[in-house]
């Protein structure tokens, strides 16, 4: 049954509710016409006893959201499934290997000023962030994001900006903050995965300089 997590321990309890609460709830595609297909992981591990998402910092030399904050992904080849995509890109971002048996469900699109149409796809993995290797050419850091840190009660943002009728959304992150798009994704998961909530994020924008 679906339902708020008390515990952010990571257990194969745990991974049961993750399953449940992302199969009870009702994801929606957009329509990818003149736009990139795209796919990214929210990948479950275990940092220090917690369960928590595997985040990157992307290197600067990346011509597309360059040198910011990211969920291991790319655009989706042709012939490949949205979850074929997401644990290419994964095992290539960060050398993680798994099979279509780690995938517990997906959820709402998200459509990029920079034209792509983003399908986050929910998995689960037993490495520890000492297994993850960094792939130069894309990502320049990896990094931990705690269930107990995704549930900040100072997170998530909204700011009101010049360029868009729609709210910026940013997530708190240690003494950081990450901004949409991968900041949309993560709160979703924490509302839908984690608190059982049935919360939409397609309606917020993302900074200006997110665009490109």
């Amino acid at each position: 049954m679906a339902e708020p997590i008390s515990s952010f321990s990571y257990s194969s309890a745990l991974k049961r509710q993750l399953a449940s609460n992302i199969d009870a709830f009702s994801d929606e595609r957009q329509p990818a016409d003149g736009l990139v297909s795209a796919a990214v992981a929210l990948t479950v591990f275990e940092d220090k006893g917690e369960a928590a998402l595997i985040v990157t910092k992307r290197t600067p030399r990346l011509k597309n959201h360059g040198g910011q904050w990211a969920l291991p992904g790319g655009r989706v080849d042709l012939g490949e499934t949205i979850e074929q995509a997401a644990l290419r890109e994964l095992h290539e971002e960060v050398n993680l290997e798994l099979s279509d048996t780690a995938i517990l469900g997906t959820l709402d699109d998200y459509v990029t000023r920079s034209g792509f149409v983003i399908t986050p796809v929910l998995v689960w993995s037993d490495t520890s962030l000492a297994d993850l290797v960094a792939n130069p050419d894309e990502v320049a850091s990896i990094h931990s994001f705690s269930f107990s840190e995704l549930i900040r009660k100072d997170s998530p943002n909204l700011e009101d900006i010049a360029e868009s009728e729609r709210q910026v959304l940013s997530m708190n992150y240690l003494d950081d903050r990450i901004y949409s798009p991968t900041a949309a994704l993560l709160f979703q998961f924490r509302e839908v995965c984690l608190l059982n909530n049935e919360t939409r994020v397609l309606h917020y924008d993302q900074p200006v300089f997110a665009w490109k």
